[in-house]
C-alpha cells in the first residue's frame, strides 16, 4: 500500500482517513473531503477533458499534498454505504461506476472511458465508466454494503446493483426473461458478465430506494396546502 488507512463507519455510513506522507499526494473526488490537517494543500484538476462538460462526465479530482510533514485527511462520501480499497499493480485495469470514485494514489491514472451508447443508456452506470490504471491505492464507495462476486465463467447483475469489476471480464446487457418480465416483474436489465475477474456489488439499490419512499413523499397542492 502506499497509504496507511482506516474505514470508519463500515458498512452503513462508511467514512475514509488516509494518512498522506510528507510532501506526497492523495488524489480525491471533488467535494468528499470532510476533514483535513492545515499543512495539507489542495488543487483541483478535470479529468476527461473539456469536451464532454455538456455530458456531465468529467472527472474533477482535488489533489491533496501534504507539505513539510506527514498530514491526516478525513473523506466523507456523499451516498450512504460503504467503502472498498483495492492496490492496482503497474498495468492494472479496473473499472468503476461513475459516481463511486473516492481516492487514488497520485500514480493511479483516472480517465472516463465511453460504453458505447446501448451499453451506458441501460446499464444503470451511464454512459461512462471511470478507468483505473495501477500502480497504486484506489478507494470506491456504494450505495448500501458492498461485497465481490468472483468470476469464473458466467454471472450476471442487476444493472443497479453493479459498483466495480476487474478488466478481465467483458459483459453485454440483456432482459431477465421476455418482455413482460422487463416491464412488469420489477428486475428489468441485467449485466451478464462472461470470463475471469471479480465484480463488486452493491447490496442496496438506488432506483428500488426512491420507489419504496415515494408513497411518503410531501406532495404541495394548489391551494399550497402540504399533505403527506
Amino acid at each position: 500500500m502506499d497509504f496507511k488507512f482506516e474505514i470508519i463507519g463500515k458498512p452503513d455510513y462508511s467514512y475514509l482517513r488516509v494518512q498522506i506522507p510528507s510532501n506526497k499526494t492523495l488524489k480525491v473526488e471533488a467535494s468528499a473531503m470532510a476533514t483535513m490537517d492545515t499543512q495539507i494543500q489542495m488543487k483541483t484538476k478535470m479529468k476527461g477533458g473539456f469536451g464532454r462538460i455538456l455530458s456531465g462526465e468529467n472527472i474533477f479530482i482535488n489533489e491533496f499534498t501534504s507539505v513539510g510533514s506527514p498530514g491526516t485527511i478525513e473523506i466523507a462520501p456523499g451516498p450512504p454505504g460503504d467503502i472498498s480499497h483495492v492496490h492496482l499493480s503497474l498495468g492494472e485495469v479496473f473499472y468503476v461506476q461513475s459516481s463511486s470514485y473516492v481516492a487514488s494514489s497520485l500514480s493511479v491514472n483516472i480517465e472516463s472511458r465511453w460504453q458505447g451508447l446501448a451499453r451506458g443508456f441501460f446499464s444503470g452506470a451511464g454512459l461512462f465508466l471511470i478507468r483505473c490504471t495501477g500502480p497504486g491505492d484506489l478507494w470506491f464507495n456504494s450505495f448500501g454494503g458492498i461485497f465481490h462476486i468472483d468470476v469464473k465463467g458466467e454471472t450476471v447483475v442487476d444493472n443497479g446493483h453493479i459498483v466495480a469489476f476487474t478488466s478481465g471480464l467483458d459483459y453485454d446487457i440483456t432482459k431477465v426473461g421476455g418482455y413482460k418480465s422487463l416491464f412488469l416483474s420489477g428486475e428489468g436489465l441485467v449485466c451478464r458478465f462472461r470470463g475471469e475477474g471479480k465484480v463488486w456489488v452493491q447490496n442496496r439499490k438506488l432506483s428500488s430506494f426512491a420507489a419504496w419512499i415515494h408513497p411518503f413523499r410531501r406532495i404541495q397542492r394548489k391551494d399550497n396546502s402540504i399533505s403527506t
